[in-house]
């Protein structure tokens, strides 16, 4: 799916901003550099936001008590970002953690934050929060060989899926559909690495093939969008395929997604929901989504209200002036 144009309206932030922001992302394997990031520089020119994209192996931490100089880039002394914005995700490694945490504490506003990248990285402690807070959620189990294949049958059933701890854009996830099936993934995991912990979850075929991402930043939600598998596939990740296209936020979406966010502690938040009877159930929610099917679907421009949020939360900690508005921004 290719995005729209990106014609802007209404802009709601004073050129005179003057934010430094670093994008913490690591390098591209290829040539061309992500959508995200590209939409992020587009939106912050005119917004008098100074862009810096810079990966996390160019980034050295000597811990001191140096303060704001502990910090090197590319072997020499930097100024540091009044704000910095994690684009790492589930890829976020121990050595990006803590250069997240270090700059955390050089008081440099870090969205979304070092914990809650670190807790919705882990897909089973993410799903706790979730539980924690009430919110509802897949029957959830984690299991660690051997495997008892009864416990399974009662607690989870079948159709069952199976995901890893860790992973993203849909990979990681298979569906499984009887005991014997079961087995043999099992049989199969085990023989590879036996040490390896795996996530069950209840499958919830209320409408198979098909669930929803709502963006949430900033503490209220900037739209949702329906995907679609076109594969046949029941999992609907636009990075895989998938078709997408702008739905109606709803208070019972709006309550959950915004729930859900708080839960994990995220400022910028891709909740993905599934259809479960007349109600939905959180899937999971995710700390550095991409928005390039969702531009493309829904015509709002995600990459100004993620600038708009970061001065926002600059001018709250810092006390600069800078004029907002919470007018959604459309594409054309």
């Amino acid at each position: 799916m290719e995005p729209r144009p990106h014609t802007r309206e209404n802009s709601g932030v004073v050129a005179e901003a003057g934010m430094n922001l670093w994008i913490l992302q690591t390098r591209p394997s290829g040539l061309v550099e992500p959508y995200e990031l590209t939409r992020l520089r587009e939106e912050a020119r005119p917004m008098g936001v100074d862009l810096e994209a810079v990966a996390p192996e160019e980034i050295d931490l000597i811990v001191s008590r140096g303060g704001r100089r502990s910090i090197r880039r590319c072997g020499q002394e930097v100024d540091l970002p009044d704000v910095l914005v994690p684009r790492t995700g589930s890829g976020t490694d121990y050595f990006s953690l803590a250069i997240l945490r270090q700059l955390e504490h050089l008081d440099v506003t870090v969205i979304n934050p070092s914990d809650a990248i670190e807790a919705v990285k882990d897909k089973l402690y993410a799903h706790q929060l979730l539980a924690q807070r009430n919110l509802p959620i897949p029957r959830t189990m984690l299991v660690r060989f051997p495997v008892n294949l009864e416990l399974v049958a009662a607690q989870i059933g079948f159709p069952c899926v199976v995901k890893l701890v860790v992973g993203s854009y849909g990979n990681g996830i298979v569906l499984i559909h009887n005991p014997s099936s079961f087995q043999d993934l099992m049989e199969l995991v085990s023989a590879l690495d036996r040490s390896q912990s795996l996530i069950l979850q209840q499958y919830i075929g209320t409408r198979p093939g098909e669930d929803l991402r709502v963006f949430v930043i900033g503490g209220r939600v900037l739209g949702a969008m329906l995907r679609r598998s076109t594969d046949g596939s029941f999992k609907a990740n636009i990075s895989r395929g998938g078709d997408g296209e702008a739905f109606a936020i709803n208070p019972a979406i709006e309550k959950l997604a915004l729930t859900s966010a708080a839960a994990v502690q995220l400022e910028i938040a891709g909740v993905d929901l599934l259809f479960d009877g007349d109600g939905y159930s959180v899937c999971e929610v995710n700390s550095a989504p991409g928005f390039c099917g969702f531009e493309a679907a829904t015509g709002l421009n995600v990459a100004r209200a993620i600038l708009e949020h970061c001065l926002r939360r600059q001018k709250g900690e810092n006390g600069r002036q800078v004029q907002a508005t919470h007018q959604l921004t459309r594409l054309h």
